[in-house]
């Protein structure tokens, strides 16, 4: 899978597991699952399973860089983006997918959190590569979406649309032999929804969490970008020029914080007429609350 990156989203404060994530240590830099590693690490291994020849990108804030050094010692200094100050996704993903096109014009990237809790790591990997054959060929915005096993009012919903008919010689991408696999249109992006409604999703069907794993080519992207979120992209093309420069930080926190702080759900995601979703029929949690890191204890 030529031309392939996985951009890890590690910059969240976790605040929801206060007082064991602080925004001076937060969650995804902790043993968490108490496994001998952290879930960054845990990220890492999963997409290594993925791809072994990806090349690993690191979102974070500038003060916990010290993190990526010591839990992921083989990622590169140029594959460390650190955000001056939190503008919440779009801003940030508007500037690394601008920065790997810069050198990577045919990339396609795996955007993913860096907290997430996935056993099942060949069924996971067979998802990714579903949406990153797509995504090469393709102009398309992919999302995840996690088949629901209960009514949970704390995430976001997908709503599936119609599958999409096999790419040529893509040995099954698109209309896929297993109930639920393939690719298909995002109907709709539902918010976190109230007990009545969750119930209402889960008896339907076709309804699926949304788990925050993005796939797209680096052009898509950036065209989408410059189409629904043009003042975000205006800021990032003037720090273009310094990519991969000494300079490229300090030009970075003069604009970055001129950026709206949007999430790129909001800014692209919910307006875009290319956004597409691969089921995921697998077991997932973003291990939010602690409930959520009991029960994934247990297992």
């Amino acid at each position: 899978m030529a031309q392939a990156h996985i951009l890890i989203m590690a910059g969240g404060v976790g605040s929801r597991l206060f007082p064991l994530s602080t925004p001076e240590h937060p969650k995804q830099f902790i043993d968490i699952l108490e496994t001998g590693k952290t879930l960054i690490q845990m990220t890492y291994e999963r997409f290594l399973a993925v791809n072994p020849q990806a090349r690993f990108w690191i979102l974070t804030s500038e003060k916990y860089i010290h993190f990526i050094h010591e839990q992921l010692p083989g990622i590169p200094d140029e594959q460390i983006l650190a955000e001056p100050m939190a503008r919440n996704t779009a801003p940030c993903i508007s500037y690394a997918c601008r920065k790997i096109a810069a050198k990577y014009p045919d990339a396609t990237v795996v955007i993913t959190p860096s907290d997430a809790y996935v056993p099942d790591h060949s069924a996971f990997a067979a998802t990714i590569h579903t949406a990153m054959d797509y995504a090469a060929r393709q102009d398309a915005l992919l999302c995840i979406g996690i088949q629901p096993t209960r009514p949970d009012t704390g995430y976001g919903y997908i709503a599936q649309g119609a599958q999409m008919p096999a790419l040529a010689g893509n040995g099954g991408t698109g209309q896929g032999g297993n109930a639920g696999s393939g690719v298909f249109k995002v109907q709709a992006f539902k918010e976190k929804p109230d007990e009545e409604t969750a119930k209402r999703y889960l008896a339907e069907g076709g309804y699926f969490w949304n788990a925050g794993i993005f796939v797209w080519n680096v052009r898509s992207i950036e065209a989408e970008l410059a189409a629904h979120a043009p003042g975000i992209e205006a800021l990032i093309s003037k720090v273009e020029p310094h990519f991969y420069t000494p300079s490229e930080q300090s030009v970075l926190e003069e604009y970055f914080p001129q950026c709206e702080k949007i999430s790129i759900d909001y800014a692209v995601m919910e307006k875009s007429s290319i956004v597409y979703m691969v089921p995921g029929l697998w077991e997932w949690s973003d291990l939010g609350s602690f409930a959520a890191i009991d029960a994934a204890k247990r297992k």
